[in-house]
């Protein structure tokens, strides 16, 4: 799932960049020049969704109109791509018991096939990720 914020993002007088998000007002940050600040807004806007979502509070709705800005200020739209956050720092293996024909799981086993890699491929491709 993608997600869109608009961030604002002041060039300060030394060069670096302050970041907020005005419909995450917990969402602060700063990069040394506009591509760092960039990353790095990315990164804070994913910390601060999965957070709300770990503690079971509401995601904002994204609101790019009517954002003011003062000298120094541009909006930029930032992405928060969920599974790409979630591979990235989510990769805890979990435990899940499935059930198979004998038959089959015989069959497996005697091409020493990797059930965990099989389910985990099988449900990348239902999923349709890639």
């Amino acid at each position: 799932m993608k997600l869109y914020y608009p961030a604002v993002f002041l060039k300060e007088k030394d060069g670096r960049y302050s970041v907020s998000f005005p419909d995450i007002p917990e969402a602060i940050t700063c990069g040394e020049n506009l591509e760092n600040a960039i990353k790095m807004a990315e990164e804070c806007l994913g910390l601060c969704l999965e957070g709300r979502k770990e503690d079971g509070e509401e995601i904002p709705k994204a609101h790019f109109e009517n954002i003011e800005t003062g000298e120094n200020e541009i909006i930029v739209g930032i992405e928060f791509d969920s599974i790409e956050y979630n591979k990235k720092y989510n990769n805890k293996a979990v435990r899940k018991n499935v059930t198979i024909p004998a038959w089959l799981n015989e069959l497996a086993e005697n091409d020493n096939i990797n059930f965990s890699q099989v389910l985990q491929n099988a449900l990348m491709n239902m999923l349709h990720i890639l």
